[in-house]
C-alpha cells in the first residue's frame, strides 16, 4: 500500500494532462513527437504498477486517486493506447488545439479508470468533458461550434447529477470508496444515470452521433475512445449485475442499428454504430456473471480498437476529398487501396468475423446470456449481431469504397494516418486470431474458448444470410442526400420554435397590461410633479407646530403597532 501523495506525479493521466501544456505552445513533428513521447511513458509507468493503490487523506476523507487493480488497467492501457495511435493519425492537423485538447481528453479517462474513490471520479469526469468538448469546438466551424455547446450541456448536467450522488453517498454511507453499488437510494440512482448519459444510453443516445461527426477528421477518432467506454468502465466497478442494464443496453442496441441503417453520413454511420456496440457492453454488464463482465471488458477494449480503425477510414476520406455523405462517394477503392483494406479489416472485426478481435470479445457476452437460460435476450443478440453485420461490415465499406463510381481519384493519404492504421489492422486481426493475451488482462476468472466448431459455423451462416440481404435489399438501401432526425430534434428545432411561440403569444397577451402600466405610471409621475411644484401641497412652508402633530401621529401608530 503506498501513502505518500508525493507519488501522485506517477500518476500516468496526469503525464497527459500537464502534458498537454507543453504540447500546446509546440508546432510540426516536435508536437507529434512530445504527444507520442508522452503516452509511451504513462504507458511504460502503468506498467510499472503492480496491483496496489495510492491514498491520500483530505479534510479529513481518505481519498484513493490511484488503484491499479486488473479491471482499471485493463481500461488504462486501451485509452493509452489510444493517444499513442491518436497523436500518431493526427500528425497532419492544423488545429492548435486539438491535440493539447485530446491529451487531456486521454489523461482524464485515464483518471477515471484509475480513481479508487468517488471525489476524484467526479474530478476526472469533468475534465473529461471539458476535455472532449475541446476537441469538437476545435473543429472552427459553425456547425461544430453549435454541437459542442450542446454537447457540453448534456455532460455538464450528467456532471451535476453525478455530483449530488457522490454528495448523496457520502451523506448516507460516510464513505466515498468506488466500489460496486446497488440503486437502492436517490444517491446511487443518480450516480447511475449519470454514468449511462455518458454511455449515450436512451433517451440521451442522440448527442453522440449529433456531436462527434462535426470533430476534425482525427478529432472523431479521439472521441470514439474514451468517454463512452469511461461510462462502461464506470458501470462494470460500480453496477455490475444491475438488471435494470439489460433492456436499456438492447434498446442503445436496435437504436443504433436502425439510424445507422437509415443514415447517409458516413460518420453519421459509425457514430451510431458507437452506441450499438457499447449497448452489446450494457448488456454484459447487466448480466453480471463473471463470463458476461470479462465480454463486456474484452468488447470494450476491442471496440475501441476497431471502431478507431473505422474512423481512421472514414477521417482518410474525408481529409483526402473533403466529403463525408456517402451518395457522394463510391470506387475509391481504385485510388485508396490501404485505406480500403483497413476500413474492411475494421468493418469485418466489428462484424465479429473469425479470426478478428470483434469475434473473441462480443461472443462472450452472447454466450453469458446463453449459459444463464436468457433464450429471448440470446436471440436479440444474434439479431442484433447480424444487423451490425448490415450497416457496419456492409453498408459503410460498400457505400464509400464499391459503390457506383463517383469520379474521384484521391490518393491514400499522408503516411502518418497510413501507419495510424496498419498500427491498429494488427491487433484487429492479431487478437482474433490468439486471443490469450487479451484474455490474461480481464478481471475475473472465467475460462473461454471462442473457436468452437459450432460457434464458427453459426456465425459464419449468420454473416452469409445477413450479406446476402444486404444485396437483396440493396435497392431500398440505396443512399439518397437526406437528413435523419433523432430525438435532438426537440431540444434543437422544437423547443426553440415552441419557446418563440410562447414568446410571442406572451408578449401579444401582455400588451394591453404594459400599456395600462404605462398609463398609470405617467399618471403617477404627473400627479407627483402637481404636489411638488410652486403652490402644491408638498413645496408649501409648513409651520413647526404642524410638524410636530404630524410626528406625533406617526409615533402614535408606530405605538399601535408594536402593542397590538
Amino acid at each position: 500500500m503506498m501513502s505518500d501523495a508525493g507519488l501522485l506525479a506517477l500518476h500516468p493521466g496526469l503525464h497527459l494532462i500537464l502534458g498537454a501544456a507543453v504540447v500546446a505552445v509546440l508546432r510540426g513533428p516536435a508536437r507529434t513527437a512530445v504527444a507520442l513521447a508522452l503516452a509511451l511513458l504513462a504507458l511504460v509507468t502503468l506498467w510499472q504498477f503492480t496491483p496496489a493503490t495510492l491514498t491520500v487523506v483530505w479534510l479529513d476523507h481518505t481519498l484513493m486517486p490511484l488503484r491499479a487493480d486488473a479491471l482499471a488497467r485493463l481500461f488504462a492501457t486501451i485509452f493509452l493506447c489510444m493517444a499513442l495511435v491518436g497523436a500518431l493519425f493526427s500528425a497532419g492537423q492544423p488545429s492548435r488545439v486539438e491535440l493539447p485538447a485530446a491529451l487531456v481528453y486521454a489523461g482524464s479517462a485515464v483518471g477515471v479508470a484509475l480513481a479508487g474513490d468517488l471525489l476524484t471520479l467526479f474530478v476526472f469526469w469533468e475534465v473529461m468533458a471539458i476535455g472532449s468538448t475541446l476537441v469538437i469546438w476545435s473543429a472552427a466551424t459553425p456547425a461544430a461550434s453549435a454541437a459542442s455547446r450542446r454537447y457540453l450541456m448534456v455532460h455538464l448536467a450528467g456532471g451535476v447529477l453525478l455530483l449530488c450522488g457522490v454528495a448523496g453517498q457520502l451523506i448516507d454511507t460516510g464513505r466515498l470508496q468506488f466500489d460496486v453499488m446497488t440503486p437502492d437510494h436517490a444517491a446511487r440512482w443518480l450516480i447511475l444515470a449519470a454514468f449511462l448519459i455518458n454511455a449515450g444510453a436512451p433517451p440521451f443516445s442522440a448527442w453522440l452521433p449529433d456531436a462527434y461527426p462535426e470533430a476534425t477528421w482525427s478529432g472523431t477518432v479521439f472521441l470514439s475512445a474514451f468517454t463512452t467506454k469511461a461510462a462502461v468502465y464506470a458501470l462494470l466497478r460500480g453496477f455490475p449485475g444491475t438488471e435494470l442494464l439489460i433492456p436499456v443496453g438492447v434498446f442503445m442496441i436496435f437504436y443504433g442499428i436502425v439510424y445507422a441503417l437509415l443514415e447517409n453520413d458516413m460518420r453519421r454511420i459509425l457514430a451510431y454504430s458507437i452506441v450499438n456496440q457499447v449497448g452489446f457492453m450494457i448488456v454484459g454488464v447487466g448480466i453480471g456473471t463473471p463470463l458476461a463482465l470479462n465480454g463486456a471488458a474484452a468488447h470494450a477494449f476491442t471496440h475501441i480498437l476497431y471502431k478507431a480503425l473505422l474512423l481512421m477510414s472514414a477521417g482518410s476520406v474525408l481529409y483526402m476529398t473533403g466529403r463525408r455523405k456517402c451518395s457522394e462517394l463510391g470506387g475509391l477503392f481504385q485510388s485508396m487501396p490501404l485505406t480500403t483494406l483497413c476500413g474492411i479489416v475494421g468493418a469485418l472485426a466489428i462484424s465479429s468475423f473469425p479470426l478478428t478481435s470483434g469475434f473473441v470479445s462480443k461472443s462472450m457476452v452472447t454466450q453469458s446470456a446463453a449459459d444463464q437460460h436468457l433464450f429471448y435476450l440470446w436471440l436479440a443478440l444474434a439479431a442484433a449481431s447480424a444487423g451490425v453485420f448490415l450497416h457496419a461490415g456492409i453498408k459503410f465499406p460498400w457505400f464509400v469504397f464499391f459503390q457506383k463510381d463517383s469520379g474521384l481519384r484521391p490518393p491514400d493519404p499522408p503516411w502518418s494516418m497510413r501507419l495510424a492504421m496498419l498500427l491498429l489492422v494488427l491487433p484487429c486481426i492479431g487478437l482474433g486470431m490468439f486471443p490469450g493475451p487479451l484474455y490474461s488482462l480481464l478481471p475475473y476468472a472465467a475460462p473461454y474458448e471462442p473457436y468452437t466448431g459450432a460457434h464458427v459455423v453459426a456465425q459464419l451462416q449468420l454473416l452469409l444470410f445477413s450479406g446476402l440481404a444486404f444485396f437483396a435489399m440493396l435497392g431500398w438501401l440505396k443512399r439518397t442526400p437526406t437528413l435523419t432526425l433523432d430525438l435532438d430534434w426537440f431540444a434543437r428545432v422544437a423547443l426553440p420554435a415552441l419557446g418563440r411561440r410562447m414568446g410571442a403569444t406572451l408578449a401579444m397577451a401582455s400588451a394591453p397590461i404594459w400599456s395600462l402600466l404605462q398609463t398609470t405610471w405617467r399618471s403617477a409621475i404627473t400627479q407627483a410633479r402637481i404636489w411638488c411644484e410652486d403652490g402644491g401641497p408638498l413645496a408649501r412652508t409648513w409651520s413647526t407646530g404642524a410638524m410636530g402633530l404630524w410626528m406625533l401621529v406617526l409615533l402614535l401608530i408606530v405605538l399601535l403597532d408594536y402593542y397590538l
